[in-house]
């Protein structure tokens, strides 16, 4: 039985946590308690601002009742409740725990084999001496690795920790149960094995030069969690020094699905892309990524905003990816906060921080504003202070509707560069891949609530793909890989 006393050292979370941690978490507790205290529980869950989750019986006898309780809270929370269970009369707390804690415990991927070696003969099929022939062909046409090796579906995530979810600059170890988490959705998505790369150095010349020396066994890379500016050299670096594909998901594949919501979001506004004021806030990786994804569909209108303001040619101190979005956006040359710029728009991307744009702010929009808060947990305004002004609202958060999630995105698109044996990534596969997702949601099921398609809809990671493999062709970027003859007559 867990005791009072007990409570912190059963949640095991430090100081520091204590008090800046508000990330929600998943949490057990099995407990007895008389037949009618459920109603008591599930009001201490509530009152503490937990959200009670699935709910077992475990044991159901004349006296007491065993139930296993899921709730939904953070840490601080999370240690009241159990506080506040304690002193319910009638209750006694058996075990309590935190489910995000218990699933990671010892990673949440492996290696299983596809072929069983039971015996000397398996032994010699799979190893030596026959791997020895299957060596020698592919050394005398190394392409044949695609077909003769797990190359053809294997895709390495790789990190270095700086920019990690929106915790910041975490490092290598800490940001691999990210890793670990995106390989399970590419299994999971796209019948893709990843596999977490994290690296121990945060120098640009030497994350190209480890990603090139391990690019062998890949048949593309997935950068993650590389913070900006540098994320933008890393990746044209490698792309323009290795013939696999390079697909930074934070840029790319948030830039995808911030299209694939927008063409659904317009056609329920009625208006045409190409005649949208869009403002962004946020000049980081997907910052950028959205703004040129956003014109490369013909949208011409677009203002990106940083803690300065809004970007425009001739401001001072920027970096060159600041002065490329100069280049390329804002054309009228607005000046000014948030506030000032997003008067009019009919469009506002948030990929930056909590709490930045008010309902003021929203207000000043264009007739039937589209608002797409997309920083996590906390939106740039939250969609309760936003719903009396905005048509369509959007978040990142799984807990609202209109989620706009990169898992829509990356399991299919590499599915299609894989099985497309692509080179490269090009604009034309982000664009068709946009237009897949947004296909997933007819246009008889359209409305302000549901504009993007659920992260555990299957058919999006197959529609994805084969947008992606048709634009490859298209382009003209695919790799001739040989077939292997495997005829002795």
């Amino acid at each position: 039985m867990i005791t009072k006393e007990k409570d912190l050292e059963v949640l095991k979370e430090n100081k520091a946590e204590e008090s800046t941690s508000f990330n929600p978490q998943v949490y057990s507790v099995r407990l007895n308690s008389p037949k009618d205290a459920f109603l008591d529980v599930a009001v201490v869950i509530s009152e503490c601002g937990g959200q009670v989750g699935d709910i077992k019986v475990v044991e159901n006898n004349q006296n007491f009742i065993t139930r296993d309780i899921q709730f939904i809270s953070n840490t601080i929370q999370a240690r009241e409740i159990i506080s506040k269970l304690h002193d319910l009369p009638g209750t006694h707390i058996i075990d309590a725990q935190n489910e995000v804690y218990n699933t990671h415990i010892g990673g949440k991927i492996e290696i299983k084999l596809k072929k069983e070696v039971n015996n000397y003969r398996d032994l010699s099929v799979v190893y030596t001496p026959g791997v020895a022939e299957v060596c020698r062909t592919i050394y005398q046409d190394p392409k044949l690795a695609y077909n003769l090796t797990i190359k053809r579906s294997s895709v390495a995530v790789v990190t270095d920790g700086s920019a990690v979810l929106g915790l910041g600059n975490i490092g290598p170890y800490a940001g691999m149960p990210v890793m670990e988490g995106k390989a399970m959705l590419f299994k999971m998505l796209a019948d893709i094995d990843a596999y977490p790369i994290c690296l121990s150095t945060q120098d640009p010349d030497e994350i190209v030069a480890a990603v090139k020396a391990i690019a062998p066994g890949f048949g593309g890379i997935n950068l993650e969690d590389i913070a900006a500016p540098k994320c933008f050299e890393i990746e044209r670096r490698l792309q323009s020094e290795l013939d696999i594909p390079i697909f930074h998901d934070d840029q790319h594949g948030t830039a995808v699905v911030v299209l694939a919501a927008l063409i659904n979001a317009t056609k329920v506004v009625n208006k045409k892309l190409e005649d949208l004021k869009v403002v962004i806030t946020g000049a980081g990786a997907a910052g950028v990524a959205c703004a040129k994804m956003l014109l490369y569909t013909g949208i011409r209108n677009i203002i990106v905003t940083d803690r300065n303001g809004a970007i425009y040619m001739g401001r001072k101190e920027m970096n060159p990816a600041k002065e490329e979005l100069a280049q390329l956006t804002n054309p009228n040359k607005q000046k000014g906060s948030i506030s000032d710029v997003i008067k009019g728009s009919d469009v506002f991307v948030g990929v930056s921080g909590p709490n930045l744009v008010t309902a003021d702010d929203v207000k000043s929009m264009a007739k039937d504003p589209i608002v797409f808060a997309l920083s996590n947990p906390d939106p740039e305004i939250k969609p309760e202070l936003a719903k009396p002004y905005v048509r369509v609202m959007a978040t990142g958060r799984s807990d609202y509707p209109n989620q706009i999630n990169n898992v829509l995105c990356f399991p299919g698109f590499f599915k299609g560069l894989l099985d497309s044996h692509a080179s490269t990534v090009t604009e034309k596969m982000k664009y068709a891949a946009a237009k897949a997702i947004a296909s997933m949601v007819e246009d008889y099921e359209l409305k302000e609530s549901y504009i993007i398609p659920s992260i555990f809809n299957k058919k999006v990671a197959s529609a994805v793909a084969s947008a992606v493999a048709d634009a490859a062709c298209e382009d003209r970027v695919i790799k001739d890989i040989p077939e292997v003859d495997l005829k002795l007559i």
